[in-house]
C-alpha cells in the first residue's frame, strides 16, 4: 500500500539518506582511517551492512503492507440497520464510517491521510508514509528497534575510533577535519534518531501490553481486553512463529486477523 502524501514521502526518503549517509561514515571515516589493518575492521563493516539490511526490509515492509483497510463496499450503504443483510454473523459492536460509508469492526478507525478505515489503527506514521495497523505494526516495530540498534553501533564504533590513532590524519589536516566533521554529524544523527525511535518503541510496547492504540487512549476508550495475557497480546502482533524469530522482518499474518469481514454486497 502505497499512500501518495507529499510529507510522508518526503520523510521516506530522509529515512533511506540517514541511513546511507551513515554507512557511508562508518566505511569511508570510521573502518578506512583506523580499522584497515585488522579484521575487525571487516567484521564491523559486515555487521552494521547486516543491521542496515534487516532496517530495510522491515521498513519497506511497513511501508507497502497494507495495515487493515477496510473494503469499501460496492454500493451504497443503509446506515437504518448495518445487521440486515448479515444476520447470520456475530458482528456486534460493529459499526458505519460516516466518511467512506463502509461497515467496520471494532477498534477500526478512519485514517484522514490515507482516507480510509483501517483495522486497529494506532498512528499515521510520515517516516513510513503508511499507517501503523494490524498487518504492519510488527514491521514498524522492527523498524524501530533496527534503527536504535544501529544508532547504537554508529555511536560505539565513532567512540571507538577516537581511541585509535589516525596515522593519516595525523599528516593531512585537511583530512582530519573532514573525519571530526562527519564524525561529529554521525553523532548528532544517531542520538537525534535513536532517542526519537526509544521513545516511540517505548510507546508502542506500553500500548500492546495495554491493549490500547494511541488513537483509544486519545479518545480515553480504554483497554479493549483488560485480561488477555501480555505474551498472547504481544503474539498477536509479532505473528505465529517461535519468539526468537520475533526479530526477523518475515511474513506472518497476526492471529486476530482471522476476523472475517462483512460482505458489501447489499
Amino acid at each position: 500500500m502505497f499512500v501518495r502524501d507529499p510529507c510522508g514521502i518526503v520523510c521516506v526518503l530522509i529515512t533511506y539518506l540517514a541511513v546511507f549517509y551513515a554507512d557511508y561514515v562508518i566505511i569511508k571515516w570510521v573502518v578506512l582511517q583506523t580499522m584497515i589493518d585488522s579484521l575487525w575492521g571487516t567484521f564491523n563493516v559486515v555487521m552494521f551492512n547486516t543491521v542496515i539490511f534487516f532496517l530495510m526490509i522491515a521498513h519497506i515492509k511497513a511501508v507497502l503492507t497494507d495495515p487493515g483497510t477496510i473494503p469499501l463496499p460496492q454500493n451504497r450503504v443503509d446506515f437504518s440497520d448495518i445487521h440486515s443483510s448479515n444476520s447470520g454473523c456475530d458482528f456486534v459492536n460493529w459499526t458505519v464510517c460516516a466518511r467512506c460509508e463502509t461497515y467496520r469492526p471494532p477498534r477500526a478507525h478512519h485514517c484522514r491521510i490515507c482516507q480510509r478505515c483501517i483495522r486497529r489503527m494506532d498512528h499515521h506514521c510520515p517516516w513510513i508514509n503508511n499507517c501503523v495497523g494490524e498487518r504492519n505494526q510488527k514491521y514498524f516495530i522492527q523498524f524501530l528497534i533496527y534503527v536504535g540498534a544501529l544508532s547504537a553501533y554508529a555511536v560505539t564504533l565513532v567512540i571507538m575510533s577516537w581511541m585509535t590513532e589516525c596515522k593519516d590524519c595525523t599528516q593531512d589536516i585537511p583530512l582530519k577535519q573532514a573525519r571530526i566533521m562527519h564524525c561529529v554529524i554521525l553523532l548528532l544523527e544517531s542520538a537525534l534518531f535513536g532517542m526519537f525511535v526509544a521513545a516511540i518503541l517505548i510507546d508502542q510496547l506500553q500500548a500492546i501490553l495495554s491493549d490500547e492504540t494511541a488513537v483509544e487512549q486519545v479518545q480515553h476508550l480504554g483497554p479493549f481486553r483488560p485480561h488477555k495475557p501480555k505474551m498472547a497480546l504481544i503474539s498477536e502482533v509479532c505473528g505465529r512463529e517461535h519468539p526468537l524469530f520475533w526479530l526477523l522482518p518475515c511474513s506472518s499474518v497476526p492471529r486476530k486477523l482471522d476476523t472475517p469481514l462483512i460482505d458489501h454486497h447489499v
